[in-house]
């Protein structure tokens, strides 16, 4: 008699991490509640500059965001946009390409956001 097989993907180069409940990649994952906190009225963002893992190209970071998709992915194509330069979104963090804490800085202001950093 064969053993059974355990369920769900087992192995898989393409995907990456894969989420235990749903079988989904860990990004695209569909039973995840973490993405579907309420946005405050109130937010505290936090400003920084990385380097390290990226060939010593510098990222300005905007975190402390609510863990919201929908938001972050709105915000991140709005910075973009004011910065002229690439970007992404993380959980609840936002990435873009070279030094615009100035920039962002005033205008997360703009927009009545605490901004740190």
């Amino acid at each position: 008699m064969a053993a059974a097989l355990p369920k769900g993907t087992v192995y898989s180069t393409g995907a990456g991490s894969v989420c235990p409940k749903c079988g989904w990649p860990a990004r695209q994952c569909r039973c995840s509640s973490r993405f579907d906190e309420e946005v405050p009225e109130r937010i505290v963002a936090k400003l920084r500059i990385e380097k390290g893992g990226r060939g010593g190209k510098t990222v300005t970071v905007v975190d402390g965001l609510p863990r919201n998709r929908a938001f972050v992915e709105a915000l991140v194509r709005e910075l973009k946009r004011l910065c002229g330069s690439g970007g992404t979104a993380r959980e609840g963090a936002v990435e873009i390409q070279g030094d615009h804490r100035d920039r962002l800085r005033a205008h997360l202001a703009s927009r009545g956001w605490t901004v740190k950093g």
